[in-house]
C-alpha cells in the first residue's frame, strides 16, 4: 500500500494554509493509501486542544471538522516534540489523537513514505 507523509509547518496565524493536509489525507485514505500528518515548528499550534475549533476560512467547514474527518478516515497525527519545547508547550496541550514524537520519527516516516508533501 502506498504511503504519503504530509508535513505541516504553518500555524494558526496562517489559517488558509491549514486545510490542505487534512483534505489530502482524507483523499489518500479514500483511495486506500496510508496518510500521516506530521506537525512541526508553528504547525504544532494547529493540533493544540481547542485551536482548530475557532478556525474557519471561506465556505469551508471549521478546521476541527476537517481534522476529525481525516482522523476518522484513518490519518495518523504526529506532533514534533522539539517544536513543542521550542514554543513552550507541554504534551497535555494537544488533541488526544495526536502522538508527540521525536525527530527520529519524522526521519523514519519520510524514509518509509512514497511521497512527502510540505505545507
Amino acid at each position: 500500500m502506498a504511503r504519503i507523509l504530509y508535513i505541516q509547518t504553518s500555524g494558526t496565524d496562517t489559517p488558509e494554509r491549514l486545510y490542505a493536509p487534512f483534505v489530502l489525507a482524507m483523499t489518500a485514505r479514500a483511495t486506500d493509501m496510508d496518510a500521516d500528518i506530521y506537525f512541526m515548528i508553528k504547525g504544532v499550534t494547529v493540533v493544540k486542544k481547542g485551536a482548530a475549533e475557532g478556525i474557519q476560512v471561506g465556505n469551508f467547514p471549521k478546521l476541527s471538522e476537517m481534522r476529525d474527518q481525516a482522523i476518522a478516515a484513518g490519518a495518523k497525527i504526529y506532533i514534533c516534540e522539539q517544536s513543542t519545547q521550542l514554543l513552550g508547550m507541554t504534551r497535555g496541550d494537544f488533541i488526544e489523537e495526536g502522538q508527540v514524537v521525536g525527530a527520529l520519527t519524522l526521519n523514519d516516516l519520510a524514509v518509509d513514505a512514497d511521497a512527502v508533501i510540505t505545507f
